[in-house]
C-alpha cells in the first residue's frame, strides 16, 4: 500500500497502517479531557505558533492529562488557528499514554484526521437547527447521516479509533432559545444508532443550570448506559463547576475543560468561557475524587499558554489562590 498523506482525504478506502495507541495507566476516578488546544485556540483572534502549541501540549501531558483535544480538521480559510492540526496530531501521538483527540465536522475532516493518526474523533452535532446551520451548515438530521458515513470509514480503515459525538446546545441556544429535552434525547439515540462509541452533552452557550444538567444526564444514561459520554460545560454565567458537579452526581465520569478557561463557540454569540481545567481538577481532588493530574505541574503549564498567546486573558481561581495548606491528592483506582 502506498504511503498516505493528509492530502489523500477523498475516497479513503485502504486500511491505514497501525498507529501508536496510548498505554493503560492506573485509572483515575474521573477523566479530565483537555480541550484548550482546540476549543480554546479556535476562539481567540491570535494564532498560536506551532512550536508553542507543541510545547503547551507537552506541558499538559507532563501534568498528567491523558486525553487532549489537540485541534480540529477544518479548512484553514475558516479557522486559520487550526491550519497546522495534522502536524500537531503527529507530534502528540508520540507522547506516552496520551489519547489524542481531534474534532471533525464532516467526512473530509475525518479522513484527514485518520491519516494524521488521531486516536479519537469527536463530532459536534447540534440539537438546535439554527446553531447547526451556523456551525456546520447542515441540519441535525444531515449531521447524523454524516456521522454514519464517518463511522463506516472508521470501521473500514482504522477500527481501533474511537468516535465520540457531542450533542451541542443541549441545554439551550443563543440563536434558537429553548431546546426541548426530548429532542436532545432523540438526537442522542440517533447518534448511538449511527454507531458512535459515546454520546456526550455540551452546554455550548453557557445556559445550563445544575438541576437541568442532572436531569438530562440522568435521562441520557438511562437510555444509553455506558454509551453516555462526557459533560462539556461552559462557565459563561458562573455555573460551570456547579454543572460539572451535577453531572458527576448523575454518573458522568468524563469532563471537558480548558486550561485558563480559554475558549467558547465562535458560532454562538455570547457563549464565552469553558470550565477552567485547574479549578475542575482542584474541585474533584479536594472531594477525594482522583483525576490523575498534578496541579502544580498543571499550573506551571500556564506559562507555555501565556508564551504562545501573549496578552490573552487567562482565568482560574485556583491558580490565583494556590493550593491550601495540607492539600492532599485523592488516590487513583487500581486498574482492572
Amino acid at each position: 500500500m502506498r504511503a498516505l498523506t493528509p492530502g489523500d482525504n477523498v475516497g479513503l478506502t485502504e486500511r491505514l497502517p497501525p498507529r501508536p495507541m496510548p498505554d493503560t495507566p492506573p485509572l483515575p476516578a474521573v477523566l479530565i479531557s483537555e480541550v484548550g488546544p482546540r476549543d480554546g485556540l479556535q476562539s481567540v483572534a491570535i494564532t498560536m505558533p506551532t512550536q508553542h502549541k507543541l510545547a503547551w501540549i507537552r506541558a499538559l501531558h507532563a501534568a498528567g492529562l491523558r486525553e487532549i483535544e489537540v485541534g480540529s480538521f477544518v479548512p484553514a480559510t475558516l479557522l486559520p488557528q487550526m491550519a497546522d492540526v495534522a502536524e500537531v496530531v503527529r507530534d502528540a501521538i508520540s507522547l506516552p499514554g496520551l489519547t489524542v483527540m481531534a474534532l471533525v465536522p464532516n467526512l473530509r475532516g475525518a479522513e484527514s484526521a485518520l491519516v494524521a493518526g488521531a486516536h479519537k474523533l469527536t463530532l459536534p452535532v447540534s440539537a438546535s437547527l439554527a446553531h447547526s446551520l451556523a456551525n456546520v451548515r447542515r441540519t441535525p438530521q444531515e449531521m447524523v447521516a454524516q456521522v454514519r458515513q464517518i463511522v463506516a470509514l472508521r470501521d473500514a480503515t482504522a477500527p481501533g479509533v474511537q468516535v465520540e459525538a457531542g450533542v451541542s446546545t443541549a441545554f439551550g441556544c443563543t440563536l434558537q432559545g429553548l431546546v426541548p429535552e426530548d429532542e436532545v434525547i432523540r438526537l442522542a439515540l440517533a447518534l448511538a444508532e449511527a454507531g458512535v462509541d459515546e454520546v456526550g452533552l455540551s452546554d455550548t452557550t453557557g445556559m445550563a443550570n445544575p438541576a437541568q444538567v442532572k436531569r438530562l444526564f440522568t435521562r441520557l444514561r438511562a437510555e444509553l448506559g455506558d454509551q453516555a459520554g462526557a459533560a462539556h460545560m461552559h462557565n459563561t454565567r458562573g455555573l460551570g463547576l456547579a454543572n460539572c458537579l451535577a453531572a458527576w452526581e448523575a454518573g458522568v465520569r468524563t469532563f471537558d475543560a480548558s486550561q485558563g478557561g480559554l475558549g467558547g463557540c465562535p458560532y454562538a454569540p455570547g457563549a464565552s468561557g469553558n470550565v477552567v481545567t485547574e479549578d475542575l481538577v482542584f474541585m474533584f481532588e479536594a472531594m477525594g475524587v482522583s483525576t490523575g493530574v498534578d496541579l502544580t505541574r498543571l499550573m506551571a503549564a500556564r506559562e507555555q499558554l501565556r508564551a504562545g498567546l501573549p496578552g490573552e486573558p487567562i482565568h482560574g481561581m485556583t491558580p490565583e489562590a494556590g493550593l491550601p495548606l495540607g492539600f492532599q491528592y485523592a488516590k487513583p483506582r487500581a486498574t482492572a
